[in-house]
Parts: C-alpha cells; sequence; structure tokens
C-alpha cells in the first residue's frame, strides 16, 4: 500500500476531472459576474429578502472572505456569503445568495435529506481523522496479511461513511438550487435570460459535488475489491 498504482490512477483521474469542472465553475461565475441583474438588488439583499419571502426571520447573512466560500451554518442560522456575492449586484451573485438561502429553507422546513446529511457528519469527521492512521497501520503492516486485511477492512468501513455523506449531499445541494432558481424566477430577481446564466452557474457548481461522489464510490469500490482479491 506504500505505491499502489490503481489507487494512484484512480487519484489522478479525478483529480483531473474535478480541476476541470473546478476551472469551468469558476469560469462561468467570472462570466456571470458581469451580467447585472434587472433587479439592481446585491447578494445581500437577495439573500435577505428570499429567507423573508419564506417566513424566516432567524438567520443572519454575514460577509466571509475569499472566493466560492459561501455557505449556510446550520448551528448557527447564519447565511456566510463571500465579499463577490454579498456586494454583487449580478446574476452570480444572485443564483449563489438564493441557493445558500435555499439550505436555510431546508433547515427551517426540516427537510429530510438535509437532517440526514447533518446527523452522520459526526461519523464523517471521525473516519477522515482515522483514515491517515489506518493507512499507516497498512504500511506497517504491510507483510502481515491478516493485520493487513483488517486494517484494509477498516478503511473500507470509514471509507462507506465518507461516500454515503457524498451521496447524501447530493439531494440536498440540487434541491437548495431548485429551491434558489424557483424563488429567484417568482419574485422576478432575474429576467428570462439573466435566468438561463443563474441556472447554468447551479449547475456547474452542482457539477463538483457530482464529481467528488462519484471519486469516492470509486475509492470504495476499489477498496472492496482489493480485500476481497486478498480473501481468495
Amino acid at each position: 500500500m506504500m505505491f499502489d498504482p490503481g489507487l494512484m490512477l484512480l487519484t489522478i483521474v479525478f483529480m483531473a476531472i474535478g480541476m476541470f469542472v473546478s476551472s469551468r465553475l469558476k469560469s462561468k461565475f467570472s462570466e456571470y459576474s458581469k451580467v447585472p441583474t434587472s433587479s439592481g438588488m446585491s447578494g445581500k439583499e437577495i439573500a435577505e429578502k428570499m429567507l423573508r419571502d419564506n417566513d424566516i426571520y432567524d438567520v443572519q447573512v454575514t460577509s466571509v472572505e475569499g472566493e466560492l466560500t459561501d455557505h449556510y451554518d446550520p448551528s448557527k442560522k447564519i447565511v456566510n456569503l463571500s465579499h463577490d456575492v454579498y456586494y454583487g449586484q449580478n446574476v452570480a451573485a444572485a443564483a449563489v445568495a438564493a441557493h445558500e438561502c435555499g439550505h436555510a429553507v431546508q433547515h427551517a422546513t426540516a427537510y429530510a435529506w438535509l437532517q440526514m446529511r447533518s446527523a452522520i457528519v459526526p461519523a464523517v469527521n471521525f473516519s477522515t481523522r482515522m483514515m491517515n492512521f489506518v493507512f499507516i497501520g497498512m504500511m506497517l503492516f504491510a507483510f502481515t496479511s491478516h493485520l493487513y486485511n483488517q486494517a484494509l477492512l477498516i478503511i473500507i468501513v470509514l471509507q462507506s461513511a465518507i461516500t454515503l455523506f457524498s451521496l447524501i449531499t447530493l439531494p440536498v445541494e440540487i434541491d437548495a438550487s431548485r429551491r434558489a432558481l424557483i424563488w429567484l424566477d417568482s419574485a422576478k430577481i432575474t429576467g428570462r435570460e439573466e435566468h438561463e446564466k443563474a441556472t447554468d452557474a447551479l449547475k456547474w457548481a452542482a457539477s463538483t459535488y457530482v464529481v467528488a461522489a462519484l471519486a469516492s464510490i470509486a475509492t470504495l469500490l476499489y477498496f472492496i475489491m482489493q480485500y476481497s482479491s486478498r480473501r481468495d
């Protein structure tokens, strides 16, 4: 396991795909950040209006540092928007602000997939931390078949938790975008052409989660095959 060509190739392939999708995402957001919305509202104003329109008054909207660092924190009930989104009066800012508020709406309405994702966060954090220690153990016991197989089995269990989290994240993110786009249209925040651009931007954002999920599944299947082949 010190050097596994199969795992290395798998990592490189999905890293390349991830870099391509990330590059396209940044390109799209850069392009659509130059397209003003007909409403003329900033990301902050859009977020606050979407929250009010959904009868949510206990969630704050704040600005955070970084690029594409936007996220909703359910534990603190805060919609965190990056500087460009918070102050931006463009299609990209509108799409991101509404998407993050989509998560706040999910939280307020006890959306089942969001609740499931939140419930397994501790297990995922534990699995991520433990993975490195187990890999080290696999290197130490590489020539002891029984202990190596046991470590490989533990890796499969830990990777299963990470994969489950990645899969549950997909409907959470897709639904948040769906809620965002419906509201942007009904609230007349975006016109027809603007709406199409917002849809495209959120499609590429969702693609990053799809790639992450596929990579996680492929990694899990690889370890399962490794374990099965060593038992034969």
